[in-house]
């Protein structure tokens, strides 16, 4: 779905594509895969974690449920504050609670653990003190892969990742597809400020394009060149601030997109031409009392009807 045919121009002149990680890249469908230093029963942990989280959508609070595995009861959960950019605090039947990243920690004074394993890495902390941490994982999608070797044959220059997960789980996503660039443990303001210095970097008519799909893509949506979101598992927030939207979520359509609006492009202006060239040549034929009327049919009917067979074209796009 694209808004506006500024928006196509905009994107055939696309040289550097930056993507968000979760949900964009990946499924954004995360399982609890481990708990890890845990101070206290597993489940216990998974309980205060699952009721911390439960008026959140996110879905790492969706994974954290869903191993839980028990009915929740929001009643039992009061003051709720969600950081962004770092998790949540929250009191569970009058216990303090904090479910986030490192970042947290840190600003809660609490010392944690670093987790040795690959994947997103939630703290806990009860009661001001460090209560183990649990491992989530997500999948990558099947076609990413293939989505940045296909950007890569349409010209685009560069691929970046910016996420908010550890540094080691997204360099292992950004080396597993082939992406160049790669900036981790990023807050929603961060990643604002990395495309604001790509912005910067890049040459006057290259444009830049942000892949996002969560609501703290928003922002970064609106200020890159052009803003591309997921449609099917993305925020309204993030659809309603991006350019363009992938109805189906598949990576592998931002370079089909590329080549329409070239495509789109390159036909548009074969007509501009054709039809202002055939025009001038009937003009001066017509000063010279050479063109007859049927010249001039042509050159008005003729060349519309020409221009309309030749635009049909842009319903045809080649696959890789």
């Amino acid at each position: 779905l694209v808004k506006g045919s500024n928006y196509l121009e905009t994107l055939s002149q696309t040289k550097y594509v930056v993507f968000d990680k979760t949900g964009t890249m990946t499924q954004g469908v995360f399982e609890v895969s481990g708990v890890h230093h845990s101070s206290m029963d597993t489940e216990k942990l998974l309980e205060y974690a699952a009721l911390a989280e439960c008026h959140s959508s996110h879905p790492i609070s969706k994974s954290l449920k869903k191993a839980y595995g028990k009915p929740l009861d929001p009643s039992r959960v009061t003051d709720v504050e969600e950081i962004s950019g770092n998790g949540v605090t929250a009191k569970v039947d009058g216990v303090r609670v904090a479910a986030g990243n490192s970042k947290l920690m840190e600003k809660l004074g609490v010392d944690c653990m670093e987790c040795h394993s690959v994947g997103t890495v939630v703290h806990m902390a009860v009661n001001g003190k460090y209560a183990g941490h649990i491992l989530i994982s997500d999948q990558i999608k099947p076609h990413a892969k293939e989505a940045i070797a296909a950007l890569k044959k349409c010209g685009v220059k560069k691929t970046i990742m910016l996420t908010g997960d550890r540094r080691e789980a997204a360099r292992q996503v950004a080396e597993e597809l082939g992406i160049d660039e790669v900036h981790s443990e990023l807050l929603p303001g961060d990643k604002v400020a990395q495309v604001e210095k790509l912005l910067d970097e890049k040459g006057e008519k290259e444009k830049l394009a942000f892949v996002g799909d969560g609501i703290n893509d928003a922002p970064v949506l609106s200020r890159a060149d052009i803003g591309i979101a997921m449609g099917a598992l993305g925020s309204d927030a993030a659809i309603e601030a991006a350019d363009i939207v992938l109805m189906d979520d598949d990576p592998l359509k931002i370079s089909k997109a590329i080549r329409i609006s070239r495509k789109c492009l390159r036909i548009v202006y074969e007509n501009i031409y054709f039809a202002i060239g055939v025009k001038v040549v009937c003009l001066i034929l017509g000063a010279l009392g050479i063109a007859n009327m049927w010249a001039a049919i042509f050159a008005d009917v003729g060349v519309m009807i020409i221009a309309v067979l030749n635009a049909i074209r842009a319903l045809n796009v080649k696959k890789l």
